[in-house]
C-alpha cells in the first residue's frame, strides 16, 4: 500500500485556482475557491475547449465545485486528472462527458469525500451520473444556513476549522483527508489501480488508509474507458 500512495502523501500550501489554455485543453490547478469560476465558464462557453485537465487541485468550496461541474456538464467537455484531485475538484471532475486519469510518469489520485465508510453496494452506484451530484449535496449548507460556504479541501484540521455543532445547520460531517481515494501508479507493466478508504485520522499519510477490495474505479464509474 505504501508504494501506491507514497506519491500523493504531500499536500502543498493552498492557492487559488489558476487557469491555463493549452490548445483545446484548459488546465485548472489550485483550490476551486470560486475566484476563477467566471473565467472558467467563459472559456467553456467559447466552444474551443474539449478537455478540462485538473492538475494538483486540493479542494475548494462545495459551491465552487457545483459551479465548475455545471459548466462542464453544460458544455459536454471531457475531464482529466493529472497528479492529485481532491474533494471539490473530484466532484467537478465527475461532471465530464468522459473522466479519466492522465498519462505520464506521475501517480494520479482522486479523493472523493464521504460522510461515512461506504458499503460495497453504495460504492457501486455512488459516483455514477446524477448520484455524484446528489452526493455533493451532503456537503452543502442547508438553505438559510449562516455557516457560509462549505469547504471541501484536503486541509490540516486547524485550517479547516471546527466541525459544526448541528448537522441541521451544515451537512458536512466529513473530516480533512476523509474519503475514498482512487490511485493509478505507473509500473513497467502498465498502470496499477488501487482504492482506499481514508477515515481522516491518517492526516496526509495516505499510506495508512485501508485498501478496499473489488473497488475498480472503472467498474464504479469514477473513471470511464
Amino acid at each position: 500500500m505504501l508504494c501506491a500512495v507514497a506519491g500523493i502523501a504531500a499536500v502543498p500550501p493552498a492557492r487559488a485556482a489558476e487557469l491555463a489554455v493549452q490548445g483545446s485543453r484548459l488546465l485548472v490547478s489550485g483550490m476551486l475557491d470560486g475566484s476563477a469560476v467566471k473565467e472558467f465558464t467563459e472559456q467553456l462557453s467559447s466552444g474551443t475547449v474539449h478537455t478540462v485537465v485538473f492538475e494538483d487541485s486540493f479542494g475548494g468550496t462545495a459551491e465552487a465545485a457545483g459551479a465548475y461541474a455545471d459548466a462542464i456538464r453544460a458544455s459536454g467537455v471531457q475531464t482529466e486528472v493529472r497528479g492529485q484531485c481532491m474533494a471539490a475538484c473530484a466532484y467537478a471532475f465527475l461532471a465530464g462527458r468522459t473522466h479519466r486519469f492522465g498519462y505520464g510518469g506521475q501517480v494520479n489520485g482522486i479523493l472523493l469525500p464521504v460522510a461515512a465508510r461506504p458499503t460495497a453496494a453504495e460504492l457501486a452506484v455512488r459516483w455514477r451520473g446524477d448520484e455524484a451530484h446528489k452526493t455533493l449535496a451532503d456537503f452543502t449548507p442547508s438553505p438559510g444556513s449562516a455557516s457560509g460556504a462549505t469547504t471541501l479541501a484536503a486541509a490540516k484540521p486547524a485550517e479547516a476549522g471546527a466541525a459544526p455543532a448541528s448537522r441541521e445547520l451544515m451537512k458536512d460531517n466529513w473530516q480533512p483527508d476523509h474519503g475514498v481515494l482512487f490511485t493509478a501508479s505507473p509500473t513497467l507493466f502498465g498502470r496499477v489501480y488501487n482504492t482506499y478508504y481514508c477515515d481522516g485520522t491518517q492526516g496526509r499519510d495516505f499510506s495508512k488508509c485501508e485498501r478496499l477490495p473489488d473497488a475498480d474505479p472503472y467498474k464504479l464509474g469514477v473513471l470511464t474507458p
